[in-house]
């Protein structure tokens, strides 16, 4: 006899809008609580994002740059009867955390990291200059400029997402060309190693609940495509450290290097579930049971989001298909 699936033990009741439905965090969001029973409102500024189709019910929202954003995310909460609101969008987090009394006199509860701590991530400098004033290893960074910063380089725009726009560069020639053509750009040291990511939910108090490494072999516009989990003391050791300075809480994703001599140093975090999310459910982590428990103000069960090592993207697509 089957088993029955962990995660329908844990139903909810409150209606879910979900933002960035076009989006790859977005999808992978929507169907993990379509999965659990979770009566989803899919949200995008796209009328046609492919989330949209795979949700309870839909609506378009106005990009959050838009003065009427916050407005429209709580009428859109009292026409559904929604009661949370999970984004995926990290331009529009800074918003809606400013509106926090807004949102709450809308019936809409939301787990979100503070707005500075937002822009701290959104902005690539800012996240820079607070690295290099920690003890948290980074990459030198120069904003506009290569001056002081040793070769070979990345350049990339101080506000970006993906790879958009994402230039390597080995000579001076490479570098001036590239800042003729990325917006506001800033110049890193370009890193050697193992790319990683790390799924994380930070609880309340600043403390890191649960965390999920993996190796990006393999990345699409910024997405990792090919993946498998792993576990390093010493990355998670750096994560923790990371998650403190930032000041982060609810879901984030952690990227960095690790060296061929096991260092290891960070280059970005998104406070948001990333588009690989999936792999790190299929090894284990109940990243998104734990983030509803926590947005509704009960206590993480850490025992809930171990995981385990050695499982790849591949293997998780066949466990899908396989039923």
């Amino acid at each position: 006899m089957n088993e029955p699936d962990p995660r329908l033990q844990q139903p909810t009741e409150l209606t879910t809008i979900v933002t960035g439905a076009g989006g790859a965090a977005g999808v992978a969001v929507i169907r993990e609580l379509m999965a659990r029973g979770v009566d989803v409102v899919a949200a995008d500024a796209d009328e046609s994002a492919v989330g949209l189709t795979l949700a309870s019910s839909s609506a378009t929202l106005p990009r959050c740059d838009d003065a009427d954003f916050v407005a429209r995310v709580c009428a859109l909460a009292t026409q559904r009867s929604a009661g949370a609101l999970i984004s995926t969008v990290t331009e529009e987090m800074a918003h809606l955390g400013r509106c926090g009394d807004q949102l709450e006199a809308a019936g809409l509860k939301t787990w979100l990291a503070p707005p500075g701590c937002v822009e701290d991530c959104r902005d690539k400098w800012r996240f820079a200059e607070l690295l290099r004033a920690s003890a948290v290893a980074a990459p030198s960074t120069g904003l506009g400029t290569a001056d002081g910063v040793d070769g070979p380089w990345i350049v990339k725009p101080r506000f970006g997402r993906g790879s958009r726009f994402v230039v390597a560069a080995d000579t001076h020639e490479d570098i001036a060309w590239a800042l003729g053509r990325v917006p506001e750009p800033i110049v890193q040291t370009r890193l050697g190693g193992r790319e990683f990511t790390v799924d994380c939910l930070i609880d309340r108090d600043g403390s890191l609940a649960g965390a999920v490494p993996r190796w990006r072999l393999e990345t699409k516009a910024g997405i990792s495509t090919k993946g498998l989990t792993f576990e390093d003391d010493v990355v998670l050791a750096g994560v923790r450290e990371l998650v403190t300075v930032v000041g982060l809480q609810g879901a984030a994703n952690v990227q960095g290097f690790a060296g061929d001599d096991g260092a290891v140093s960070f280059v970005e975090v998104n406070p948001r579930f990333s588009g690989a999310l999936p792999l790190s459910l299929a090894a284990g982590a109940d990243l998104v049971g734990e983030y509803l428990r926590g947005l509704a103000g009960h206590r993480l069960r850490r025992e809930r989001l171990t995981y385990r090592a050695g499982i790849s993207m591949a293997r998780y697509y066949q466990e899908v298909f396989a039923g």
